[in-house]
């Protein structure tokens, strides 16, 4: 059986398929062309994965938390999808994919949540699996709960666009950074292949998103702190 994953949460987009010879994953800077995009790369990924829409079995896609308009538009994506070959999908956390792609045993997960803050979570893997140890949670750079220990690595677009304010914050227990890293959808489907075998895909009428800030509907100005 074959799966998709996809992620439009960044200013990438990132798709994988499995095949019966491994997995095929692509990655391209489209800015805030995913819309225009997504479709057109997905199909040249089949093609070259020999694989065809009807062979898919499931479809996983990052649900969050990222670019709100990025988000919505890989999970209407893959519930188009999801309808039309009637199969389930299974969201994935962005910040566990970011932690899923990175080979350290210790990872502290932050994205540009722009309006001066992060979302953020850690990380720590135990074999083939991880575990949450700091729960996904937006707030300013220099706020960020720490965890526990030392030798935490950091990683994505939140180092990137706060270093300073993040090193500050998380002080010795972090070990080193990498800013460029961004969540893949190689990552993603790693992450979900377990969720679609346990049986816990969702009908794409469930499928759910992950904003963590509340007021995403509002304008820069009305979301501002008082």
């Amino acid at each position: 059986m074959a799966y998709l994953a996809l992620d439009t949460s960044s200013e990438y987009l990132s798709l994988a398929v499995s095949t019966p010879h491994g997995v095929v994953a692509r990655d391209w800077h489209v800015g805030q062309r995913h819309a225009e995009r997504t479709l057109p790369e997905l199909e040249a990924l089949l093609t070259e994965a020999g694989i065809t829409r009807a062979d898919l079995a499931g479809i996983a896609y990052g649900m969050g938390p990222g670019s709100f308009t990025g988000l919505r538009i890989g999970c209407g994506i893959a519930q188009g999808l999801a309808f039309g070959l009637g199969v389930k999908l299974v969201g994935v956390s962005t910040l566990a994919a970011l932690a899923a792609a990175s080979p350290a045993e210790r990872i502290y997960a932050a994205i540009d949540a722009r309006m001066n803050q992060v979302y953020a979570a850690a990380f720590e893997r135990d074999g083939t699996s991880w575990h949450e140890i700091v729960a996904a949670t937006v707030c300013d750079p220099d706020a960020v709960p720490l965890p526990p220990g030392a030798g935490w690595h950091g990683v994505g677009s939140g180092f990137a666009a706060y270093e300073a304010a993040l090193c500050a914050q998380l002080g010795p227990q972090l070990a080193t950074t990498e800013p460029q890293r961004f969540p893949h959808a190689r990552a993603v489907l790693e992450l979900a292949l377990p969720l679609f075998a346990s049986g816990a895909a969702l009908p794409p009428e469930a499928a759910p998103l992950v904003y963590l800030r509340d007021k995403v509907a509002l304008k820069t100005h009305e979301r501002a702190k008082p």
